[in-house]
């Protein structure tokens, strides 16, 4: 689970893993499996190391992997 920002300042978790597409227009919408979007504050990069930092304390994504996407960028 991340912990994302609304546009109104109140903060929720959601289920990285259900998550289909993180895109900015210009606000960052973030587009779950089931076709639910959420609108939140942080930039399409910042949920992208939220989602990159979960994976890796649950066990999903090992540090060299993750150093690999990060010069990928």
């Amino acid at each position: 689970m991340i912990k994302v920002t609304k546009l109104n300042g109140k903060t929720f978790m959601l289920n990285s893993l259900f998550i289909e597409t993180i895109e900015a227009f210009p606000d960052t919408t973030i587009t779950l499996a089931n076709g639910r979007k959420y609108v939140v504050k942080e930039s399409e990069k910042e949920v992208v190391r939220f989602i990159k930092e979960y994976y890796q304390s649950i066990g999903l994504l090992g540090s060299r992997l993750v150093e690999e996407l990060d010069h990928e960028e």
